[in-house]
């Protein structure tokens, strides 16, 4: 999704979530291209972190706004959307558990970002235009999640 296509009332939460979704799809190509497992165990710490409170922010402002904003066209979405971040936190514990000499670990990494991709993907291809056409108002939202941002910053373990 193009930022420059945003309204203003929808473009700062929208643009917070963007920015996580690229830094994501970063990290993973970075662990990727790592070459020590120093690097890797970094970058993907780094990575649960930053997709820990990516979910907390969805999950406990933006997903309950556009239920309650949206309603019943977006159920159904937002349903799926909170059962992959389910499976997602179930892979960032794993990864967050383990070191990059353990067997698996390049493979729970690797599949945790196949999953990001394709929850990002559903986002901002359905989700996010939806949510531009339906005309709901998140600057309320993006205020909120700004700030639980910044908190969450401090506090959840990488």
């Amino acid at each position: 999704m193009n930022k420059s296509t945003i309204p203003a009332m929808q473009k700062a939460a929208l643009s917070l979530l963007l920015d996580d979704h690229r830094n994501a799809k970063k990290l993973f190509k970075q662990f990727k291209e790592a070459g020590s497992d120093a690097e890797k165990e970094e970058i993907a710490q780094t990575v649960c972190k930053e997709l820990t409170i990516h979910t907390m922010l969805e999950e406990e402002i933006f997903y309950p706004l556009i239920r309650r904003e949206g309603g019943q066209p977006f159920a159904d979405m937002l349903d799926e959307a909170v059962v992959e971040h389910a499976s997602a936190k179930d892979l960032i514990s794993q990864v967050q558990a383990m070191r990059p000499t353990d067997d698996m670990y390049d493979a729970k990494v690797t599949v945790l970002g196949e999953y990001i991709n394709h929850h990002v993907k559903e986002e901002e291809e359905e989700m996010f235009p939806k949510i531009v056409s339906k005309k709901i108002d998140l600057r309320e939202a993006a205020e909120m999640m700004a700030a639980r941002k910044e908190e969450l910053m401090g506090t959840v373990a990488a």
